[in-house]
């Protein structure tokens, strides 16, 4: 009916084939009207035949239309797509700003749906084309080529398939070079940017690449300069690029070894602070994202387990305790790995008062964080006996004695009663007067 009578008005080629074509567009924003249209005999045919006429304003209104049906999450309908990835291709290069914008989001929306579509892009070479746009002074057309590199980084074949074409290419210092200059020109391109740094890391084939170009300097520099715009006026949307940066340093740190020598700069840890300060009210989850680097920070480099004590960072760092579980679990594993360092970590753990704000971290009802908190315990009473007596004197042992009975944690519960010399239920009036004082 009506899908049949927009596509014969467009196929007509008569004086309004314009306000046809817009017609259309507006009706493929419907799924059903999508879905109808792609299986009309011709009728991409007829799209592909008005996107390569020599008429601009034809080109962009077909444009609009293979856009509108790019959205379509039926992958049948990006398959019938199929035929005008080629031509998509050809323009990306050398029409106006706007077109080769249309063209490229296009290209991102059916790359999502479509397995077919990915295997068919991939030999007409997407990616060196890809590269050649990346030279571009729009910062519209670099979004959308973020864009459209975030999508294929993302699919399930991006690690074998994707990932290496990319790092053979120029992309990837182009990419460093756009997410480090995203404070000073638009953060849209840096933040898209950002994110396929992020697919490439989490792929692990790529680190030495990524690592050769720098991009452990370059994305610490940018974080130290993120900082430092925030407590001014950050631009908006500043949460959105530093949570991929994060990621990045993050993944680049667990992966390789050797790599927190790189970057021996407590200025690093202070940014962490701060970011974490400004975004934890309005963004919580870059809290989780500050918490996982400083993990990686402090996981093995006791460069950075020193830094957090001397710059006396621990107060801020346990009033993250309450924040979520999972912050829970992370500061009290930062935490650990600062004790892991042996006595003269502990000793400062206990002098920083560490233990009063434990108490209440193992009164939670979350068997993770009191697991985690019973190993930072473990890790104090071994390296620093006296922590040990405190503990106990603040009424420390009755905390431990009502996890006796959740199967996960008995056996280290135990363990810890036996290292404070407390045994099973054994509890005293001089204790509870004791844990009174302590805690009033």
């Amino acid at each position: 009916g009506q899908v049949l009578q927009l596509l014969r008005g467009v196929q007509r080629g008569s004086e309004d084939r314009k306000s046809s074509l817009g017609r259309l567009r507006w009706a493929l924003q419907n799924k059903e009207t999508q879905q109808k249209f792609v299986r009309l005999d011709g009728s991409i045919r007829t799209l592909i035949g008005l996107f390569t006429s020599s008429l601009a304003d034809m080109q962009m209104e077909a444009a609009r239309c293979l856009h509108e049906l790019s959205h379509s999450s039926d992958p049948a309908v990006a398959e019938a797509c199929l035929p005008v990835t080629s031509y998509l291709l050809t323009y990306l290069s050398g029409h106006s700003v706007e077109f080769t914008e249309l063209c490229l989001y296009t290209l991102g929306n059916l790359v999502v749906e479509s397995e077919a579509v990915r295997k068919q892009l991939l030999p007409q070479g997407i990616i060196p084309v890809l590269a050649s746009c990346i030279q571009s002074p729009h910062e519209a057309v670099l979004e959308g080529l973020g864009y459209v590199l975030s999508q294929l980084l993302q699919a399930k074949e991006a690690p074998t398939e994707i990932v290496p074409l990319v790092l053979d290419s120029v992309l990837p210092q182009h990419m460093l070079r756009l997410v480090c200059s995203g404070l000073k020109a638009g953060t849209g391109a840096a933040v898209e940017f950002a994110w396929c740094l992020h697919y490439i890391v989490c792929s692990h084939t790529a680190n030495a690449v990524l690592l050769s170009l720098g991009a452990l300097p370059a994305l610490t520099s940018l974080l130290l300069d993120m900082a430092s715009e925030i407590p001014q006026d950050a631009p908006e949307g500043l949460e959105l690029l530093v949570c991929p940066v994060l990621r990045c340093l993050s993944n680049l740190l667990a992966e390789e070894t050797g790599c927190e020598g790189q970057i021996q700069d407590e200025r690093l840890l202070i940014a962490l602070f701060l970011i974490l300060q400004s975004f934890f009210q309005q963004h919580p989850f870059i809290v989780q994202e500050c918490l996982w680097l400083l993990n990686n920070l402090t996981a093995d480099e006791p460069f950075f387990c020193s830094a957090l004590l001397s710059l006396d960072l621990l107060p801020a760092l346990l009033q993250l305790l309450p924040c979520s579980q999972m912050a829970g679990v992370l500061v009290l594993t930062v935490l650990c790995n600062v004790a892991e360092k042996g006595p003269a970590y502990c000793q400062q753990l206990h002098r920083q008062p560490a233990l009063p704000l434990l108490l209440p971290a193992l009164a939670l009802p979350d068997p993770e964080v009191v697991g985690q908190c019973l190993e930072l315990l473990h890790l104090l009473f071994l390296h620093c006996p006296e922590a040990a007596a405190d503990f106990v004197r603040q009424g420390g042992h009755r905390a431990l004695e009502q996890h006796q009975s959740t199967p996960e944690l008995q056996e280290r519960v135990r363990a810890l009663l036996d290292m404070v010399g407390q045994p099973l239920g054994a509890s005293t009036f001089g204790f509870c007067h004791a844990a009174l004082s302590a805690f009033s």
